[in-house]
């Protein structure tokens, strides 16, 4: 009786340390994961405060047919900060979609370092697009659509003196969703509209198909390039307690099964949350859901909260 007590006992031991080894594991797991999502959101804001990221945006302005005056004048038909750049720096020439920069004497705006008198800075069959620099400022030509203008930066840029971070629902692996990619049969072409109003056919490669309580969604995504999916959408939680105009996020192409995982804890603010110079593109019709997604970044109103 007694060795079959101690039999017992041992194995009631074992079944205890089994459990809290499972239970170990999970946490693990689980540990990892918000890990991964917490080193996500550091990358984003450190991209969000680079140089070449969305806070330091000081300025865009289209440019029109012929010469284009720009300076810190309010006589220039481009208006940069005052006390950033001389009065008359200059003037942008846009011809048939091409457009060159004659710069004024004395005045050392520079390429690469280099002093820039004039010459051809943007042209539509051309993947050449050099940033222009002046003291603390930056810019360069953008396109939309047939449009073309001037995309300004200012490294000492306020908005980012006063940026305190992004607030975001807290970690749920609930949301990181597996989705079935459904490939057209034939070329899906879907319009996408952007905040200026233009709008751009654009051709989907999938359809993500997943499960929210059990009920069907579908999601049109782009081509994100780097073999991964980019997916504009909406969701009942707009205007509420995230972006009114939706958000974004990237999902890696499908595997062989045709399986992918669509992550909305990566959900993110569109540019235009952080900057009025900004020509974020806005979901498309089908792609507004209408379950909260509590998952991923919330509105940003510039202070943490």
């Amino acid at each position: 009786m007694k060795y079959l007590s101690i039999v017992l006992f041992g194995l009631l031991m074992l079944a205890a340390c089994t459990k809290v080894k499972e239970t170990s594991e999970a946490r693990v797991d689980s540990v990892s994961y918000k890990l991964e999502i917490d080193k996500w959101r550091q990358k984003r804001v450190d991209e969000l405060k680079a140089e070449e990221g969305w806070l330091n945006l000081a300025g865009l302005f289209w440019l029109k047919e012929g010469i284009n005056s720009f300076g810190s004048s309010d006589q220039n038909d481009i208006k940069f900060p005052a006390g950033k750049i001389p009065e008359r720096a200059g003037y942008f020439l846009v011809n048939q979609g091409k457009v060159s920069i004659s710069v004024t004497p004395g005045v050392n705006i520079t390429q690469s370092g280099k002093p820039i008198r004039m010459g051809t800075i943007f042209s539509g069959d051309s993947s050449a697009n050099p940033t222009l620099e002046y003291g603390s400022l930056r810019w360069f030509i953008i396109q939309r659509d047939k449009a073309v203008g001037i995309r300004l930066r200012d490294l000492e840029s306020e908005g980012i003196k006063e940026f305190k971070g992004i607030v975001n629902y807290p970690t749920d692996p609930d949301w990181r969703i597996e989705a079935r990619v459904e490939y057209p049969t034939e070329p899906k072409i879907i319009d996408i509209t952007n905040v200026v109003g233009q709008t751009t056919p654009q051709v989907s490669p999938g359809t993500l198909v997943f499960l929210v309580n059990d009920k069907e969604y579908r999601l049109d995504a782009l081509d994100g390039g780097k073999e991964e999916l980019f997916v504009i959408f909406g969701d009942a939680t707009n205007d509420r307690e995230t972006y009114p105009s939706g958000r974004y996020v990237y999902v890696k192409r499908a595997n062989t099964d045709g399986r992918t995982i669509l992550d909305f804890n990566k959900a993110y603010n569109p540019p235009c949350a952080f900057t009025a110079f900004a020509t974020c593109p806005l979901p498309p019709k089908q792609n507004v859901l209408d379950v909260s997604v509590t998952a991923g970044e919330k509105i940003y109103n510039g202070a943490e909260h």
